[in-house]
């Protein structure tokens, strides 16, 4: 079996090594992929958003099945020119992506369909988005509409921060049309988790948990990236946890997308804030988390390729995803100034000092190789993952590991995982 992977990060590369070990691939090709793919992928080079190009790649080299990795293409409606043209493809229809797409329509289907989250007010004039937040006297977080590669959230606990966020999306436009309209909520306090499923339209199984870090600082401090780090499981997340995320959001959740006419398939994301008043959600997420894919997928134990053709075949119900029994941690290292303005083309030194440990994985996201070097292209450079028998353990492993590899400015958290000892 040929495969596509569509997308450039550390989920794209996680995706791409553990599709590599499954018996039934035999090839598979990236586009555009990075430095570190390229070991193990043919990179191509088309922009992942860039639909018809991809079409007519996946066509022209007869791939037998496309997973596409980052939000952007969904929501450009790639899946559907694909299924439009009787190729296989793993991920939501463009109208489903909207669940991550615009956070306005996710936040009115969750009011439709009482589904906790934080109350939340709609704006798409400034003058009164600002009024709002000058008569709230509270905290809240503000949000862009559309996509901003992770960066759209401002958690203000202040006015002056209210008001600096608005006016960086409303007035500055930094992120686009993107802020043409802005969600306020209620900050929520609790301890946050990612919890996602697989759908295929009509059954559903879930994945292993996680808990992600998107503050750039230690402590959660600083402005929000793409993620810094994750490790899995995620022990706040307990059985009961687990089944009244999937009874009170998951299930009423695709109800309802199903209840508008369209049908949710592939995986579904929800960040979760567990609350003294239980778990909201906090957003909606269309495909594998970045980075909790590198720490998800290496403790699948089920080949990952028949899971997601049967998700896309819409029988989930054969098969069931089994886990190991270990934990997982990734460290992302991060390039200096990340996730504002940084450098390229720094020289990462220290990685053949990993290549031959069995119980530390690399996964690149900003990455080019020339020669037998490896040069930074993004903010995100890499995630170092490390497995062990026990969250402790695998701190271990993932921050020694950290420790060999090196760039100019680099730039890490040291508190990855850290949530989770106080449970161990």
């Amino acid at each position: 079996m040929k495969i596509l992977i569509i997308g450039s990060g550390g989920r794209e590369h996680a995706l791409a090594w553990k599709l590599s070990l499954s018996p039934d691939v035999k090839k598979i090709f990236c586009a555009p992929g990075n430095g570190g793919i390229g070991l193990i992928a043919e990179r191509v080079d088309i922009n992942s958003e860039d639909v018809h190009g991809l079409l007519d790649f996946a066509r022209k080299n007869s791939v037998d099945f496309t997973v596409v990795g980052p939000e952007a293409p969904l929501a450009a409606g790639l899946t559907d020119k694909f299924r439009e043209e009787g190729l296989a493809v793993f991920g939501p229809s463009r109208a489903a992506s909207r669940l991550e797409s615009s956070k306005v329509f996710a936040k009115s289907l969750m009011r439709k369909y009482n589904i906790p989250t934080a109350d939340f007010e709609i704006f798409e004039d400034y003058s009164r988005s600002l009024s709002y937040v000058r008569e709230a006297n509270r905290p809240l977080v503000i949000k862009a509409d559309g996509l901003a590669a992770g960066k759209g959230v401002f958690v203000c606990n202040t006015l002056v921060e209210q008001e600096l966020a608005l006016k960086k999306i409303m007035n500055d436009k930094v992120f686009g049309a993107a802020g043409k309209q802005v969600l306020i909520e209620d900050k929520l306090e609790g301890e946050e988790a990612s919890i996602m499923f697989l759908s295929d339209g009509d059954n559903s199984v879930a994945l292993a948990s996680s808990q992600d870090h998107k503050q750039v600082f230690d402590d959660d401090k600083g402005p929000n990236t793409g993620g810094m780090g994750a490790y899995s499981p995620a022990p706040l997340v307990d059985q009961k946890l687990f089944s009244e995320v999937k009874h009170r959001v998951i299930d009423p959740t695709l109800a309802g997308m199903n209840a508008e006419g369209t049908p949710y398939k592939g995986v579904i994301y929800a960040g979760i804030m567990v609350t003294p008043q239980g778990p909201k959600v906090l957003e909606f997420n269309v495909r594998f988390g970045d980075p909790e894919a590198q720490v998800i997928l290496p403790r699948l134990q089920t080949d990952l390729a028949r899971l997601i053709i049967k998700t896309e075949e819409g029988r989930l119900n054969e098969i069931s995803p089994e886990w190991d029994d270990g934990s997982c941690v990734c460290v992302v290292l991060a390039s200096a100034g990340y996730p504002d303005s940084y450098q390229k083309n720094i020289l990462v030194s220290g990685l053949d000092k990993l290549r031959d440990r069995d119980d530390v994985l690399v996964f690149h996201s900003g990455t080019e190789l020339k020669g037998n070097a490896f040069y930074t292209t993004g903010g995100r450079v890499m995630g170092i993952t490390g497995l062990g028998k026990d969250i402790r353990q695998a701190l271990e492993k993932t921050y020694s590991a950290v420790k060999e590899v090196n760039f100019e400015g680099i730039h890490f958290r040291r508190d990855i995982g850290a949530k989770a000892l106080k449970y161990s």
